[in-house]
This record gives structure tokens, C-alpha cells and sequence, in this order.
């Protein structure tokens, strides 16, 4: 009995890889690329350069979809219930995968057992910028001045939970500092109050914080990267404060490439391979520096190890910041 159930797995398996090797030969049915977030962003951007450049390496079209809602959680949930044939792909963050799961009390995807990782797509880190008008010029200064005025230097973020949000929480546990968290719908009027002098610091995306930071009316601190930035150079990172307890911090997002749980092995090792030459490509790794992402590849097994690793982290974050969603 037990040979025959093995002889049967056997077959469902050849049939399922049989079927899923004839997607590109099927030109009326492209691979669907889910981008959980709304047109424009940079997950967006992400998904539209991989929808480009990896279709011509699969002999195929690649379409993108944009899902968004529940910080992510709406496109990851339709991609973990999609068809595991090879034609529906996700471009998941740190959010997606890692935040999530601890953020929302009902999350309809399991980051672990519903999805197949793919490969990593890049790093994004953040740069702690202040409004010009705060009399601090380094990290160990905004510590000090942060104790010294226990309270009364405000951060904004994108929102509870969020990335921006946990990062700085991370850095409050790190170092001590006093810092109050004042959530926004969005990076952009979080910005807005920054530059306003409504809030004093944020742990901000690069590129929207260049222009102001080169304008004079922000001042750069550090970037949370575990190197400096190439768009940059000249701002440390905050492990090279030197300040107490930045001895080792960094709080990078990421964005990797994930289809659904049970998707062909056959098919995952040709995804991987077309996505590590594209992010190997010059004008990718240029464009996406433009765009505040380092490119990064890890292959699927060592995505699954860093996937598992951060979910534990971010989940310690979390549950510490105290941060909810319903």
C-alpha cells in the first residue's frame, strides 16, 4: 500500500510539473505578478522592472497586478490562494512576510507554509533625519537631547507598524532614547509635519528625504544600513555613531519574490535564475540605487532561512512596540 501511495505522489507530481513547464507555451494565459501595494510606489516600481526584464529570460509575458490593502495583507493573501502552476507570482516585503503575521490579530495567509521562496529582490534602508531647526548634529547627540527633553522630541511614521515605525522602536530599545511615536496614514504627510517642525525626527526612505536633506531643511543622522549609502556617501551609519548601544544596529526592509506553496520545484529553480541574472544587470542595480533599494540575491533555500530568521525578529519588535491591527 505504502508503494502504491508513493507510486500515486509520484505521478501527481510528474503531472504537475508537466503542466506547470507548458505555462510559457500557453501565450494567452502570462504569468501574474501581484504587487500588494498601489501603483507608484516602490514596490511597485520593483514588480513593473522584474515584469520587464524577466519575461524575455522565461520566453513569456509577465503581467502586474496591484492588490493593495491591509498593509500588504490583501495581494498576499489572493497570491497564497492562487493556483500553484507557476502563473502567479508575489513581490513580498519585510511587511508581507515578517510584520504582519505579529501585526494582525486575522491574517489570511501563513508567511511560512502558504508561500515558495523564490529569491531576495533588495534591501531598503532608512536614514534618521531631523528638521534643521533641532540643535542636534549626530546620533549621540539626538540620544542625549531625546533623555535630556524625556518626551518632547516627536517622530513621525508611516503608520503603526510600519517599517519606519519599528525601526525607530528598535533603536529606543538599542539605546534608550526618549521618543514619541506619532503615527501617519502615509510617509508622505508624516514628511509633510517633519519639514512643517510638527515632529523632529523620522527614520525615513532616502530618496524622499534627499532633496530636503541637500535643501539644508532636514539634517541627516545615520542610515540604518549595516554600510553607508552610495546616494549618501557622507552620512555614517548608525553603528558608526559610536553612541551607546549602536554598536551592531541596522534596520533594513526588503522585498523578495514568492510564489504560492506547492509551486513545481522545476519552476521555482527557473524563477530564481531568471531573477538573479536580472538583478545582476547594471542598469537594474543603477536604477534601483536611485530608488533608495541595494539589490540583493539569496537563493531559495537561504531566502527560506532569512525568511523564518526575520519573522522572529520583527516579531520580538513588534510585540515590544505594543503595535495592533484588526
Amino acid at each position: 500500500m505504502n508503494r502504491r501511495n508513493a507510486i500515486i505522489r509520484l505521478a501527481g507530481s510528474v503531472a504537475a510539473a508537466t503542466a506547470a513547464a507548458n505555462v510559457w507555451a500557453q501565450g494567452d494565459k502570462p504569468i501574474t505578478l501581484v504587487v500588494p501595494y498601489a501603483p507608484g510606489g516602490t514596490t511597485d516600481l520593483l514588480g513593473r522592472i522584474l515584469a520587464k526584464e524577466m519575461a524575455p529570460l522565461l520566453g513569456t509575458t509577465i503581467v502586474v497586478e496591484n492588490k493593495p490593502g491591509a498593509g500588504s495583507g490583501l495581494g498576499a493573501t489572493y497570491a497564497a490562494r492562487a493556483p500553484a502552476d507557476g502563473r502567479t507570482l508575489l513581490v513580498a516585503t519585510s511587511t508581507t512576510l515578517a510584520i504582519n503575521p505579529w501585526l494582525y490579530k486575522c491574517l489570511g495567509y501563513d508567511p511560512i507554509k502558504d508561500f515558495a521562496p523564490i529569491g531576495m529582490i533588495g534591501s531598503v534602508p532608512l536614514v534618521a533625519v531631523v528638521n534643521a531647526s533641532v540643535p542636534v548634529g549626530s546620533i549621540a547627540e539626538l540620544i542625549a537631547l531625546s533623555k535630556a527633553q524625556a518626551g518632547k522630541l516627536s517622530y513621525g511614521s508611516a503608520g503603526s507598524g510600519s517599517p519606519q515605525h519599528l525601526a525607530v522602536e528598535m533603536f529606543k530599545s538599542a539605546t534608550g532614547a526618549d521618543l514619541t511615536h506619532v503615527p501617519y496614514r502615509g510617509s508622505a504627510p508624516a514628511m509633510t509635519d517633519l519639514l512643517g517642525g510638527q515632529i523632529q525626527l523620522m527614520f525615513s526612505d532616502i530618496p524622499p528625504a534627499l532633496a530636503h536633506v541637500r535643501g539644508e531643511r532636514l539634517r541627516a543622522l545615520g542610515v540604518t544600513s549595516p554600510k553607508r549609502q552610495i546616494a549618501m556617501p557622507e552620512v555614517p551609519t548608525i553603528a558608526e555613531s559610536g553612541a551607546a548601544g549602536t554598536k551592531d544596529f541596522q534596520a533594513v526592509a526588503w522585498q523578495s519574490l514568492v510564489a504560492p506553496a506547492g509551486t513545481p520545484p522545476e519552476l521555482i529553480a527557473r524563477f530564481a535564475v531568471a531573477l538573479e541574472k536580472v538583478m545582476k544587470q547594471p542598469q537594474v542595480q543603477e536604477r534601483l540605487a536611485a530608488e533608495g533599494v541595494e539589490a540583493a540575491t539569496l537563493p531559495p533555500q537561504q531566502l527560506a532561512a532569512y525568511l523564518k530568521s526575520e519573522t522572529t525578529r520583527w516579531g520580538a519588535v513588534v510585540k515590544a512596540s505594543g503595535a495592533t491591527m484588526d
